[in-house]
């Protein structure tokens, strides 16, 4: 017969393969709550909180289940019992006492028993105040341990011998409370937070009382003092190659039966996977949140593949779906890699759901069919497509570029302002702002060629090189908001209110810019990467400095689409 050791083990190892990368979590807890647990331990996890509550509850749940009175006394074995509790359902504290102390005794209210929880026979009732779940758990305790001598004694009766001592073990009871969202508890239950924290000492029971939070135990604990200190155990984020392997096992557990997850796509959602997790990883490492995001964007991912296939079975009925190129599977990812930032910020929060962002959505695979139909030839380069004159499609000035141009074709109008703004500040020098963007009594004429009066240059002068070749520079929010001022006033005339108050010329404009729904769309185009931060948040002295995140070839779509001469306003446009 095996020990309690080899069994404790078996579960571990069981536990360790449904939660891979918890092996070190998993292995301490189980020698922790076997062995000699301390009375309070605080689990601190701050990505992935809720897998770590499914990880104990199988780990406990399968210690549990293990009989100790098979086992020796010289084992120790002990008689585990668990109470898995959620601090958000159980906000009051009757529903805490009542729901610990039946799942203590493993006892189901039942309808065709009057509900009844358990203790209800008693005369003192245990779910009025801390002090009634003491006496509830020591009660439980004493009904256990009568339990367990009922049975060792008929085990005893059955085993013995002539001339034979029997070796039986009367398993000690041991108690284990687990909650889930502690940090609930000091909003809402902030009274039985010290209690819960000295529970074994108060109860004078062989009980442990384990917090699982996202937040760590200064976050928690009371501010006066009395709560005793916990064994802390943190939880790290999980690894890349973890993460993947519980997203791939969800595609491989979704039914067959539909295309979309055909195990001949295997490949193309493993490399889909990881272009996931490599860019919204920044904002949670959550699998589960990831492989929700996941399955909101891979329907639209998917369809060019699916259409294709549906081309081909018009040719031949019998065809198959095949597993596209890996040249097929790269365009792909870099054609959806901008609207998985977008896809974050609608589902991370739930402000819509995953099918109803998905069909929503759905419309950007259509961009990705002239790169299916391409897919033999490699990318062309974009000066060599310059050179050819094959610009009529801006959205293929670059394979990098596709991801900016499909975030900015969903922003609003001011943000498209914004970002030609922030272009323009970044290419032109800032000596040249008055002459090329000054007021409309002001404006510069129009010269022959365009562009400011340049110096000849002379054989031993070197050719400055544009801007726009050398990549953005920096420049204060104040330049860029008076570029956008003057944006508005000369090409956002149909949204000008004509009024008294607005007599003169700019004044509307000047409104305008000091309103918060412009500084709010600049912090929002901040976190799309469409515009970068150089300043620190944190600096006091001086605005904040930005650098633009859009190219050429997108700064010249949204001029074109707006109707706004960029060429003309760029100080080196003819260099």
């Amino acid at each position: 017969m095996s020990s309690y050791t080899t069994r404790v083990d078996s579960v571990a190892s069981d536990t360790i393969k449904r939660h891979p990368g918890n092996e070190g979590l998993i292995s301490e807890l189980a020698t922790l709550l076997t062995t000699f647990p301390p009375p309070f331990i605080h689990i601190h996890d701050p990505n992935t909180p809720r897998l770590t509550g499914a990880l104990l509850r199988h780990l406990l749940g399968g210690l549990s289940d293990i009989d100790a009175s098979t086992f020796p006394a010289s084992d120790g074995a002990p008689r585990l019992t668990v109470a898995h509790l959620d601090a958000i359902a159980c906000f009051a504290p009757r529903l805490f006492f009542d729901n610990a102390l039946n799942q203590l005794a493993r006892w189901r209210p039942t309808w065709e028993e009057g509900c009844e929880n358990w203790g209800s026979d008693q005369p003192l009732r245990f779910n009025d105040s801390v002090d009634g779940f003491i006496h509830g758990l020591q009660a439980l305790r004493d009904d256990m341990l009568a339990d367990g001598d009922v049975m060792a004694a008929k085990k005893m009766k059955g085993k013995k011998g002539k001339g034979k001592e029997v070796d039986v073990q009367r398993p000690d009871v041991r108690l284990i409370l687990v909650i889930e969202h502690a940090e609930r508890i000091k909003d809402g239950l902030s009274d039985l937070l010290i209690p819960l924290t000295r529970l074994a000492e108060i109860s004078r029971v062989d009980v442990a009382t384990v917090f699982v939070s996202e937040l760590e135990w200064e976050g928690i604990k009371p501010q006066r003092g009395g709560a005793l200190s916990p064994f802390r155990i943190s939880v790290a984020a999980p690894e890349k190659q973890t993460t993947l392997q519980r997203m791939n096992a969800t595609f491989a557990a979704l039914s067959s039966t539909s295309l979309a997850h055909h195990p001949s796509l295997t490949q193309l959602y493993n490399l889909f996977a990881s272009a996931i997790y490599d860019i919204c990883a920044l904002y949670t490492r959550s699998p589960d949140e990831l492989a929700y995001i996941a399955a909101a964007r891979w329907p639209g991912f998917v369809k060019p593949v699916l259409d294709a296939h549906q081309a081909a079975l018009e040719e031949d009925p019998d065809a198959e779906l095949q597993s596209p190129s890996m040249e097929s599977c790269m365009r792909l990812i870099r054609h959806f890699a901008g609207t998985y930032r977008s896809a974050v910020d609608a589902l991370y929060p739930r402000t819509t759901t995953a099918a109803a962002w998905a069909e929503a959505h759905i419309a950007d695979a259509t961009v990705s069919q002239d790169d299916e139909d391409n897919s033999g030839s490699p990318p062309r380069s974009p000066r060599k497509r310059a050179t050819r004159g094959d610009d009529k499609d801006d959205n293929n000035i670059a394979p990098e570029e596709i991801a900016g141009a499909t975030a900015v074709r969903s922003l609003p109008t001011l943000s498209r302002y914004i970002l030609l703004a922030s272009f323009l500040a970044s290419t032109n020098p800032p000596k040249s702002d008055l002459r090329m963007f000054g007021s409309a009594a002001e404006r510069r004429r129009k010269r022959k060629g365009g562009g400011a009066v340049r110096q000849r240059a002379s054989r031993n002068t070197k050719t400055a090189v544009p801007q726009r070749l050398l990549g953005p520079t920096t420049f204060p929010l104040d330049r860029m908001m008076a570029i956008l001022g003057f944006l508005l006033d000369a090409y956002d005339l149909d949204h000008q209110k004509p009024g008294r108050e607005f007599f003169m010329a700019g004044s509307y404009t000047e409104l305008e810019l000091g309103r918060v729904h412009v500084y709010g769309a600049i912090t929002e185009l901040s976190t799309m990467h469409l515009l970068q931060r150089t300043s620190a948040p944190d600096k006091l002295d001086g605005p904040p400095t930005f650098k633009c995140g859009i190219s050429y070839g997108l700064a010249l779509e949204l001029a074109r689409g707006m109707k706004i001469p960029l060429l003309e306003l760029l100080w080196d446009s003819q260099q």
